[in-house]
């Protein structure tokens, strides 16, 4: 696979394609960033981002994560005391998901959000932005209903934050293409340029395939969960035996959570993925791609019993050393 290939890899999207090849051409050195909101221990989709920065280090960059505690602080997210002890969790949960420590760093939005440049600037950015592209970046991120003034400011110190941290390129999922949109519009205004944008994937409601999962309802998978944890979870989850689903009867677009979980977190990790049946069955299935696994699932060669249970192996053995540390 090359560098190109490896960096672009289960993205839903990059902005622009001329600029992220041009990063492939040259990537030792250069740096990507994502921010996290330090609000709990890591669950699903903080790992699909941290599947895509462990590529963009194995393609040679440097991977900056941005621990926003002022971010979480601004979203209602407790205080800076609670919040910077939750971000030290989660950089040792990072850790041991499989970032690469060496090729890592790890920053508090508070080491630079409160300096007085980043302040100004700041300002300047709020006088290019309208109070309702603010909110329109905002709303796929908020908490709670109504958007506070300190939630419209959220999205214009994410422009700003590409800039302070010095990166080549920002990573995040599809949640937040309208922030990065924002940024690509109002940073030339302060004589920076348009960054260069990643958007990943997300999971769908794991119960139901409708919409996307999330942590702070339904059900979602996070490195809190046991092994018996994540079995349950895995075995209730929705997974017909096809990639694209019926829609409800109201209408509404149904995905397959388990095959993408299996395509977006498995597969990255694993060079080969073993579906263990009994010889009465079939005996085992072996899959060096997701395409391979997906089409068996289609096919009825592989039952959706079968993945599911080979998923919550998987899965298992890939939160096991963040659980390690919460509960050490």
């Amino acid at each position: 696979m090359d560098a190109y290939d490896l960096i672009t890899r289960n993205a839903s999207e990059v902005v622009t394609e001329d600029e992220v090849r041009a990063l492939a051409d040259d990537p030792d050195g250069k740096r990507a960033y994502v921010g996290y909101e330090p609000s709990g221990v890591l669950h699903i989709g903080h790992m699909l981002t941290a599947n895509k920065l462990i590529d963009l280090q194995d393609a040679g960059f440097e991977v900056v994560v941005l621990l926003a505690d002022v971010h979480a602080y601004l979203n209602g997210k407790g205080t800076f005391e609670e919040i910077r002890e939750t971000a030290e969790r989660m950089k040792e949960q990072f850790i041991a998901y499989g970032l690469d420590e060496s090729q890592t760093e790890f920053v508090l939005g508070s080491e630079f959000q409160l300096d007085e440049s980043y302040v100004l600037d700041l300002h300047a950015l709020e006088l290019e932005t309208t109070l309702s592209r603010a909110e329109r970046a905002m709303a796929e991120i908020k908490s709670g209903e109504s958007v506070t003034v300190a939630q419209a400011v959220y999205p214009i110190m994410q422009a700003l934050d590409i800039v302070y941290l010095d990166v080549d390129l920002a990573i995040g999922g599809m949640e937040q293409r309208k922030v990065h949109m924002l940024a690509r519009d109002t940073l030339p205004s302060i004589n920076e340029d348009a960054p260069t944008c990643m958007h990943t994937p997300l999971i769908a409601d794991l119960a139901t395939g409708i919409g996307k999962m999330s942590s702070s309802k339904g059900v979602t998978i996070s490195m809190e969960d046991t092994t018996e944890d994540i079995e349950a979870k895995v075995n209730d989850a929705f997974c017909p035996p096809t990639a694209d689903p019926e829609p409800t009867d109201d209408g509404e677009a149904r995905e397959n959570p388990v095959l993408q979980i299996f395509e977006y977190h498995v597969f990255p990790r694993f060079e080969r993925v073993v579906v263990e049946r009994p010889d009465k069955y079939g005996g085992n299935l072996e899959y060096d791609d997701y395409e391979s696994l997906e089409a068996d699932l289609e096919s009825g060669e592989l039952h959706p019993l079968d993945a599911k249970g080979a998923l919550s192996g998987y899965l298992d053995e890939l939160i096991a050393p963040g659980r390690e540390k919460i509960d050490a």
